[in-house]
């Protein structure tokens, strides 16, 4: 339903739905009351706790931290090595809310946006404390191997005449609170129900060593006692774990890469059902009386609900594959920033920046994940990218020797170790990305470094014993890359530490290197006996996406073969249709991603989408310069200055949304919209203000207008 208002309720009292007092009574004693439509818990629902926030001690928002506490220091535990779920949920809300915006003052903290700032971007909310109830439950199908944590946060503003419900699906891996600060915060500004999911990724940490495991609310237990309400417990046989410890000791399995699972295919189930969630606690708490005088009427329902599927990053793909996944017409509208949309495009389809074809576009995560993993170490030493911001986080003799290797196993051509930068600087702009992409990479080499074998594992649903390419994960000494533990209160806090990836004190380690087992940075390559970022598997993970031996380019034979077999089987399991079912849609994208690049996302899934629904397609794009994947950089040197925050953005696209779906105000045209960035002193940027962020104009300029004709699609310069 695209326009909402009070009238939908006065249909529903005309047929006899919301029945006041003792009414229903029929004239005839023979005649038998219709069916009612009573409110059904869904199937896959465990148990439902609810809590309920006073908005003052604690909130639905900030966990009663406030817009103060929130950019404040890491809040403490009374015990660090014992803490309680509540302290972990507080901490968990903070760290996962700073993780997607930047909370630096002059970078817009506290002027515009943050848990103070209104939705039209006005600082009038005090300390932006939210009263309400919260509900969270497991989705699962009997067995406590799914579990994917469903949440729903109600706020005491609710308005039960205008009903409305966001989803806020976690980015990245993260666990359920992970899109608390991007959609979660504007759906409870503007007094909706907010409907989240950790989307069968975050925060399942199994750590074989101790066989304990999460549990829903982030406490810990051993995997026995946690049984069926554990979030993740590897798949391994008493056996089996015995003989993994005895190998591969103090490793964790992780529930994204090791629940044999490939959860991303399921992303958009995963938030059709928090959403159906929403209307069911929805229901239970203001739902009409059924005439038994105790069940709950559907009072609110999908026909009088105004529903928009949102998130960033991974979680802003889920919510558009739950659009196209959604036969039940219970998403009325999409807004998402900066999502992973794996598409493949029709060979037909062109997409230009200005009057050039883009180099690539439409390539797959797994694979953009392979190639950055492949050559971004040596392309930081491109002297073109002399001035990138955190350069130092690669090592330049560790970058060096990849060159090196990748010179000698034919990978590159060039010579010298200056040209060869060029040169594998150049392979990544083939593989997609934006010259504007360029000074970030040395920032993002660490991450691709852990997401390429993280999702190897997930797409070929592989077990923790299977040591994919050699890879594990287990806690590291940062300093020297030493396979260590966790200190009791590391293990204790990881729910509110981590952020489902091998973080909050575990590292990637390479089992293959030179030696004895080490941190894959610090690991020497057997092949080459040089410490060049582990060259040995960022080749084994590339030729896992290809078929073939990258090297040699021979096909590949026997385990090689069946483990790529299996990863690309998981890679098609993830691609989208890109047709939303004609619903509108607002995608808002950084052209400066170093993550996920516009050219294979968001540039490519406009394509896609305009072809599949052509003239039905509902579908704005978005595209900001100087924005990037990451807010939360912003507060580091260089970035500062070069660029703004994209965040400014979902919240215009969130705001445009609801105004089309409850006036019928017109969608944004297609557009490039450009900002300006702060400049100044490179860690020392002057403060932001609407100047540097100026809205997207809802008509703009026909120079800026991204436009599709003749199966091309055309972004200005």
């Amino acid at each position: 339903m695209a326009i909402r208002n009070a009238a939908g309720l006065a249909s529903l009292i005309a047929a006899g739905i919301l029945a006041g007092c003792g009414g229903g009574t029929s004239s005839s004693a023979s005649t038998t009351p219709a069916p009612e439509d009573l409110n059904a818990k869904p199937s896959y629902l465990g148990t439902v706790q609810k809590s309920t926030y006073d908005g003052i001690s604690d909130d639905l928002l900030t966990a009663g931290l406030g817009k103060t506490g929130m950019q404040g220091a890491l809040p403490t535990y009374a015990d660090p090595t014992n803490p309680t779920a509540s302290e972990l949920r507080r901490n968990t809300i903070y760290s996962n809310y700073r993780a997607l915006i930047d909370p630096t003052t002059n970078g817009g903290y506290g002027s515009l946006f943050g848990p103070n700032v209104d939705n039209s971007g006005n600082a009038t909310l005090g300390e932006g404390k939210i009263a309400g109830d919260e509900f969270i439950a497991y989705a699962d199908d009997g067995t406590g191997q799914i579990n994917v944590t469903l949440m729903v946060q109600v706020p005491a503003g609710f308005d039960k005449a205008n009903p409305c419900i966001v989803t806020a699906t976690s980015s990245g891996s993260r666990g359920v609170y992970g899109a608390i600060g991007t959609a979660g915060d504007w759906g409870l500004k503007q007094k909706c129900a907010v409907a989240y999911t950790d989307k069968g990724s975050g925060m399942g940490f199994h750590n074989l060593q101790s066989n304990t495991v999460n549990l829903i609310n982030g406490t810990r237990a051993t995997a026995a006692a946690a049984g069926k309400n554990s979030n993740f417990t590897a798949n391994l046989t008493d056996v089996e774990l015995t003989a993994f410890n005895a190998v591969t000791p103090n490793r964790f399995a992780l529930k994204q890469a090791h629940s044999q699972q490939n959860s991303e295919k399921d992303w958009g189930k995963y938030t059709l059902q928090a959403v159906e969630f929403a209307f069911y606690v929805l229901n239970e708490k203001f739902g009409d009386t059924a005439r038994d005088g105790q069940s709950k009427l559907n009072t609110i329902k999908p026909s009088n609900t105004l529903v928009i599927a949102s998130s960033a990053s991974n979680g802003g793909g889920a919510a558009l594959l739950a659009a196209e996944q959604d036969t039940k017409g219970l998403i009325d509208g999409v807004a998402v920033s900066e999502p992973v949309t794996e598409v493949a495009l029709n060979a037909g389809l062109t997409i230009k920046r200005g009057a050039a074809a883009v180099s690539k576009a439409g390539l797959g995560l797994y694979d953009t994940l392979t190639i950055g993993n492949l050559y971004q170490p040596c392309a930081a030493l491109s002297a073109q990218l002399a001035t990138s911001p955190l350069l130092a986080l690669v090592n330049t003799t560790l970058g060096t020797n990849r060159c090196a290797s990748l010179k000698a196993k034919g990978l590159l051509t060039a010579n010298t170790t200056a040209t060869q930068a060029g040169e594998a600087l150049q392979k990544l702009r083939d593989a997609g990305f934006e010259n504007e992409s360029d000074l970030y990479h040395a920032s993002h080499y660490g991450t691709y470094a852990l997401l390429a074998p993280y999702y190897a594992n997930m797409y070929g649903k592989f077990s923790v014993k299977d040591n994919l390419c050699g890879y594990s994960f287990a806690p590291v000494v940062a300093a020297t890359g030493a396979l260590t533990t966790l200190t009791a209160a590391q293990e204790a806090q990881l729910f509110a530490t981590a952020n489902g990836t091998p973080s909050g004190g575990l590292g990637l380690v390479n089992n293959n290197a030179v030696g004895a087992p080490v941190a894959d940075a610090f690991s020497t390559s057997p092949s080459t006996n040089a410490m060049d970022y582990n060259i040995d598997g960022a080749i084994c993970l590339r030729n896992l996406a290809t078929g073939t031996d990258i090297v040699t380019g021979a096909p590949l034979t026997g385990p090689a073969l069946s483990n790529s077999q299996r990863v690309r089987a998981g890679m098609a399991e993830v691609q989208r249709s890109a047709n939303l079912r004609g619903k509108p849609a607002i995608i808002v994208h950084g052209r400066n991603d170093a993550l996920i690049p516009v050219n294979n996302n968001s540039r490519a899934y406009f394509a896609a989408n305009k072809l599949a629904e052509g003239a039905a397609s509902k579908l704005s794009y978005l595209e900001i310069t100087n924005a990037q994947h990451f807010d939360s950089f912003l507060g580091f040197a260089g970035y500062d200055t070069r660029l703004i925050p994209i965040h400014r953005y979902h919240i215009q696209a969130m705001n445009m949304m609801y105004a089309h779906l409850k006036n019928g105000a017109a969608l944004p045209a297609s557009q490039v919209v450009r900002t300006v960035p702060r400049g100044g002193a490179a860690g020392a940027a002057p403060a932001i203000n609407v100047a540097n962020v100026p809205a997207a104009p809802a008509t703009p300029a026909a120079a800026d207008q991204i436009t599709f004709a003749n199966n091309t699609v055309t972004v200005p310069d």
